[in-house]
């Protein structure tokens, strides 16, 4: 049985400060990204070409903060961070902080299978993607106006934001598409309730069994310091081996702490708990009392699928072999 899951980022996504139209956008990006895995996976495609094809569509998607879409850094740019991992070999591949790569997610496979290296760094990851002949772009390709308003809006404040959002009345909802909807993202916790962590991911199964996981993401609005989140750290956003394949989003900090994603393997292997259980744990029972707030993506060996999170909502989809689609934003 193959099966398929994927994320576009988790937070406070509250239904009053999203309009009807700017959702049915969303749910169309994650409806298109999940048709396409699970058509390659259908037609008998690894479960690793399946999740880099399910990340580029969300990288190519301005909605969401990876790729495209990614956050400006203090200095007006885009520093992005991308990981995959096949399971069955524990191959990985990831790069942070690269510039011009249209699809970081490609740079990140061209690591695993072109280097003897897991992670490379800007500017030698985008040196790379420019020798292998991937696409690159200039920066007016990763442009936004409303990621740009959300940069000009936390370089007054003098602060970091976590992805999209901005304290406005419930009442008066403003679409995250035309106008900014960015929370401060500093690690203590604010009033603002329209916060949302952008990251994208997708992990699958495939018809031989195999498991795999991908994550990419464009970081931190208004960060410095050529800051890196979880994302391309193995085990800590991303990780798959022969029993289960993770990718996380949330306030990358705990993550990495938490060893998250591997600590899903972990739990799994010497304590013997289901997917969901040892999901569970990390979500709920630890992530959380830490402060950890964010969701994950997960599935087993089995096919079975889980993807909880500690947030008010994260944008999801998910499908298995014979089964319904799930595309959901909310709790």
């Amino acid at each position: 049985m193959f099966a398929l899951a994927l994320h576009g980022g988790a937070g406070t996504i509250a239904r009053a400060t999203l309009l009807p139209a700017d959702e049915m956008l969303y749910r169309n990006a994650l409806e298109q990204a999940l048709n396409t895995g699970y058509d390659l996976l259908r037609d008998g495609a690894a479960a690793l070409d399946c999740v880099e094809a399910v990340v580029r569509s969300l990288e190519d998607c301005p909605l969401f903060n990876a790729g495209r879409g990614a956050v400006f850094t203090h200095e007006g740019h885009h520093e992005m961070d991308a990981a995959l991992m096949a399971g069955h070999t524990r191959q990985a591949g990831a790069v942070a902080g690269v510039r011009q790569v249209q699809n970081p997610i490609r740079a990140a496979r061209l690591v695993m299978e072109k280097t003897e290296h897991v992670l490379l760094a800007y500017p030698g990851a985008d040196e790379l993607a420019r020798e292998y002949g991937l696409p690159l772009q200039p920066p007016e390709y990763f442009f936004t106006q409303h990621r740009y308003d959300q940069l000009q809006e936390a370089l007054r404040e003098g602060r970091m934001r976590l992805d999209h959002s901005q304290a406005q009345p419930a009442e008066a909802p403003t679409s995250p598409v035309t106008a900014p909807l960015e929370e401060p993202g500093k690690v203590e916790e604010t009033a603002d309730p329209n916060w949302k962590k952008g990251t994208v991911g997708a992990v699958a199964r495939d018809v031989h069994g195999h498991l795999a996981a991908a994550t990419s993401t464009g970081g931190m609005t208004n960060k410095r310091y050529a800051r890196i989140g979880d994302t391309p750290l193995i085990g800590a956003g991303t990780w798959a081996d022969t029993r289960c394949a993770i990718s996380c989003t949330g306030h990358g900090e705990y993550f990495i702490r938490a060893v998250a994603a591997y600590d899903i393997a972990c739990l799994m292997e010497y304590k013997g708990l289901s997917l969901e259980e040892a999901c569970r744990m990390v979500v709920h029972d630890k992530l959380a009392p830490a402060g950890g707030e964010g969701g994950l993506i997960a599935v087993d060996a089995a096919g079975n699928v889980t993807l909880p999170f500690n947030s008010e909502g994260m944008y999801r989809a998910s499908r298995i072999e014979g089964g319904e689609a799930l595309v959901a934003i909310y709790k």
